[in-house]
């Protein structure tokens, strides 16, 4: 693992310049850093946070290698196999096949692609915001197949099942983390 965020975000920066991508990587850090303080893994917080801001280190330059390229990138940048399987298995069954087995790793695998489609419905609301997002209506958006087509109904699902949580359960959960954390995205944002 990087030894600290500036030198993980120095990592990201190194093969990610798409304002996109800069952006879904700092949800998913704060989504994941929130997560591991929910769900009673506070002392992990930062490995959490680190592995959310890394687990794409790849796609954007070795989109058809993804999950591929990032064990070589982060081996170099003094990762452990932890750090490394805990990245790649956010890809499983898509372009991996290393399973999702600790807590952290189905929580990654659930809200990597639900910030996306939760990302996606904001920018359509006339706030921009997920602060007065409610339930019903992601639910309406996860419904409409041709909303945000990139974002894995699938996956969404078969992470709320490998969590043993009901849909609507990581749907609450991953919106009221971003909305804890959605002002810090924006300041990241803007410090880049």
């Amino acid at each position: 693992m990087p030894q600290d965020r500036a030198q993980a975000l120095a990592l990201l920066r190194r093969y990610n310049k798409e304002p996109f991508h800069l952006q879904h990587a700092l949800t998913v850090e704060a989504v994941m850093g929130w997560y591991a303080r929910e769900l009673g893994y506070g002392e992990e917080a930062e490995f959490w946070s680190t592995v959310g801001l890394l687990h794409d280190i790849d796609f954007e330059q070795w989109p058809e290698e993804h999950c591929q390229k990032a064990p070589e990138l982060l081996r170099e940048a003094g990762a452990d196999s932890r750090f490394i399987h805990a990245v790649v298995s956010h890809g499983y069954g898509l372009c991996s096949d290393v399973e999702p087995e600790h807590e952290m790793e189905k929580v990654l695998f659930a809200a990597d692609e639900l910030t996306g489609l939760i990302g996606a419905a904001a920018l359509m609301r006339p706030s921009k915001s997920v602060q007065d997002m409610e339930v019903s209506s992601l639910k309406k958006k996860f419904k409409d197949k041709k909303f945000a087509a990139g974002c894995s109904r699938d996956v969404i699902r078969q992470g709320a099942e490998r969590l043993g949580w009901e849909l609507e359960t990581l749907f609450e959960r991953t919106l009221q983390a971003m909305r804890a954390t959605e002002a810090d995205i924006a300041a990241g944002m803007a410090a880049l």
